[in-house]
């Protein structure tokens, strides 16, 4: 098993962030590999929305990576559940207000299955990589970006 988190405190309220969190659409201002992403099905910024992403893969190659929002709580917590590319990983961005900001954790989990298990300690430097793009987000954030 391949396992990642990271957090931020971000200066800005817990709805603020949630609300840029459970729109998918928000992952190009803040993640250094995503090329491109769009609604794939379901209510943008809902429980259920599937985003279809594509990602730089290793060797600057194109790799699908459709994840779904699988639980919402607002201000809370944001859970998905990547359902297309060669990992699918889980992952949650979970949120607790201090004061007049927010702490921010991300995590990603990955199982590993069959010849994939021989690459964990790849997978566990990508998903260490990747949480760590949380400063990107609390400097988009902190910006007021959206798309």
């Amino acid at each position: 098993m391949a396992f990642a988190a990271y957090e931020v405190v971000i200066s800005r309220d817990a709805m603020t962030v949630y609300g840029f969190l459970m729109d998918g659409m928000n992952n190009s201002l803040w993640r250094s590999g995503v090329r491109s992403i769009s609604l794939r099905s379901g209510v943008r910024g809902q429980k259920g929305a599937v985003y279809q992403q594509t990602l730089t893969g290793p060797g600057g190659r194109p790799i699908a990576a459709d994840f779904e929002i699988t639980e919402a709580r607002p201000g809370a917590e944001v859970r998905f559940a990547v359902v297309a590319g060669p990992a699918r990983p889980t992952g949650g961005y979970y949120l607790s207000t201090e004061g007049k900001t927010t702490r921010l954790r991300f995590a990603l989990e990955y199982h590993p299955k069959g010849l994939q298990k021989l690459m964990n300690s790849m997978i566990q430097k990508t998903m260490e990589s990747e949480v760590a793009q949380l400063e990107q987000l609390k400097t988009v954030i902190e910006s007021g970006q959206t798309v």
